[in-house]
């Protein structure tokens, strides 16, 4: 598989399903079985498998239906703050300040 980074949306589109596929077929669950427990149609997961215009409410519904959220901390991790960073960096800004312009009498 090329670098992910390279890839097109499309392409990642087909890898994420082919990825989801592989998922129910390790779990043993046929399409049936996994569209009803994610409360969508089964042309649905169709789509969502073969990368074909999927949406995140699908992904999502599918993947907790295979008990495989845990993916989802890969995707969005949530931003934490360093406290010892914190103690090293000077204070953030709390606006952001414009230059003054010069008035004629002060050149």
């Amino acid at each position: 598989m090329p670098e992910i980074r390279f890839q097109t949306p499309e392409e990642l589109q087909i890898a994420l399903g082919e990825r989801v596929r592989r998922l129910r077929l390790s779990r043993n669950i046929d399409q049936r079985a996994t569209a009803d427990k994610a409360g969508i149609s089964e042309k649905a997961l169709r789509n969502l498998e073969a990368g074909r215009g999927s949406n995140v409410e699908t992904l999502l519904r599918t993947l907790k239906a295979l008990d495989a959220l845990q993916g989802i901390e890969a995707l969005a991790p949530e931003v934490t703050v360093d406290p010892l960073a914190l103690l090293h960096s000077p204070k953030p800004p709390q606006r952001v300040r414009r230059a003054r312009r010069q008035r004629k009498g002060d050149l």
